[in-house]
């Protein structure tokens, strides 16, 4: 399992909002463990917070603008990329108006900053939303789709279109997040000609110039139309004659990778990095985040995401393994193996049978495991991670001082296979364990329950 991160130092930026046109200071700073991405508006009395999440998203034209009450930030989109690249889990972002910096219309400049403050691993696990089933989402009327399948690692493909003789067809992939840096960083936002305009009149791109976008040319207008656009974006004289490019392209296909660079900063806003293969066609900010804001759902409906289990993979403690820490034997020890453990998490496995000797009387035509057996297994699960980090562990014992806000979601039956989940949030004190424990059945909570064990040496 990773550990969370945050950076190991302050730094700052200064630049001009490409919609307000307003100079701006962005300042990234180390947060705590558990922190999450936070966005200060230092430049308000009272320096609001927004998380940046899914469910503070209002409005997705030309960036994504994250908003909580009155209080709004926009364009967050390339340096939440850049972050969630180096799997940086927390940090607070201070921002001196409501927007973030252009700067060149990438993310190089925050990786680059990233890469010299360096990243500090912290204590506390990471949690990632891994994808168990095909997830899609599409807005039919754009053609845009989103699709997120099982994988072992994050990985994006990316598929652009446009009706346009300068920008057609586009592809790119990125299959490591360690390639980001090199592959992704430096690919610019991009806008056409023709969009500017529109862009202009709903008193957008104040800040707009050809040092923050590439800019792309490809229906030819009059040279007295181009003059007028390019004195209000205080530009150069631009030929309105020859259609293509108006800058140097960085990569062949810059801009179906700054649309890969854009999937990866709206997805950040799960709140959780990801295990999954992306899929991305046709994206943009408004199915970009939408897709984040249905997998937020997700993980609102269930407060601890069922643990990964591979019955192929050989456990870590198999049931021999088990015997020599518990003192349980047939037909009370409830736990046939342990496929993860750490300082304060354990995972342990159940496979319930139809020749539990339990069924016999509970119940002979409706077989039901009772309530009180599946808190015995998840207690027995707990003591295993308790004993695991004692020496001589046959010597000790653990028994109940207190089970607490104990509950059942569905029934146990011949067939089922239960994952237990315990976490140990503090240290043990004086003897004594306190524990959160969940059980899951097809990926379900079917219990839960908080537990509080002595541990005591056998005499």
């Amino acid at each position: 399992m990773s550990k969370q991160k945050t950076i190991k130092a302050s730094f700052s930026f200064e630049g001009k909002g490409l919609h307000t046109g307003l100079d701006i200071v962005l300042t990234f700073v180390p947060a705590p463990e558990n922190h999450g991405i936070k966005i200060k508006r230092v430049d308000l009395a009272e320096q609001p917070i927004i998380d940046a999440l899914a469910e503070n998203v209002t409005h997705t034209v030309r960036g994504t603008v994250l908003q909580k009450g009155d209080v709004q930030v926009s364009t967050v989109e390339h340096a939440l990329a850049a972050l969630h690249a180096f799997g940086i889990d927390n940090c607070l972002l201070e921002v001196s108006a409501p927007e973030f910096p252009i700067l060149d219309g990438s993310a190089k400049f925050f990786v680059q900053k990233i890469q010299e403050a360096g990243i500090e691993e912290q204590n506390a696990e990471k949690e990632y939303f891994i994808v168990r089933k095909k997830i899609e989402y599409s807005i039919p009327e754009t053609g845009s789709r989103i699709t997120l399948l099982p994988d072992d690692s994050f990985s994006v493909d990316v598929h652009i279109g446009f009706k346009s003789p300068v920008l057609g067809n586009q592809f790119a992939s990125l299959d490591n997040l360690d390639d980001f840096a090199t592959e992704i960083a430096s690919a610019r936002t991009f806008v056409f000609v023709r969009e500017i305009e529109p862009l202009l009149n709903m008193n957008l791109i104040k800040g707009g110039d050809l040092k923050n976008a590439m800019v792309i040319y490809d229906e030819v207008m009059p040279q007295e139309r181009m003059d007028a656009m390019t004195e209000k974006l205080h530009q150069d004289k631009i030929d309105a004659s020859k259609p293509g490019y108006l800058r140097e392209l960085n990569y062949e296909n810059e801009p179906a990778r700054h649309k890969l660079l854009d999937v990866i900063g709206d997805l950040s806003l799960i709140g959780k990095p990801i295990k999954a293969k992306v899929i991305a066609r046709y994206p943009g900010h408004k199915v970009n985040t939408d897709m984040a804001k249905l997998i937020r759902k997700e993980i609102k409906k269930q407060e601890v995401l069922a643990p990964v289990y591979d019955d192929t993979v050989t456990p870590l403690l198999d049931i021999n393994a088990i015997k020599k820490l518990l003192p349980h034997r047939w037909p009370f020890l409830l736990v046939d193996k342990v496929i993860d453990i750490r300082s304060n998490v354990v995972v342990g496995v159940k496979n319930v049978t139809g020749n539990e000797t339990f069924f016999q009387g509970h119940f002979p035509d409706e077989p039901v495991m009772p309530g009180v057996l599946i808190i015995e297994a998840m207690a027995q699960t707990g003591g295993i991670l308790i004993l695991n980090g004692l020496e001589e562990a046959e010597r000790y014992s653990t028994y109940f001082l207190k089970i607490d806000n104990v509950k059942f979601r569905q029934k146990i039956v011949p067939g089922d296979t239960l994952i237990f989940r315990l976490e140990m949030p503090e240290p043990m004190r004086r003897g004594c364990a306190i524990m959160k424990g969940h059980a899951f059945v097809g990926g379900k909570i079917v219990a839960e329950a908080e537990f509080m064990a002595q541990i005591i040496k056998n005499k």
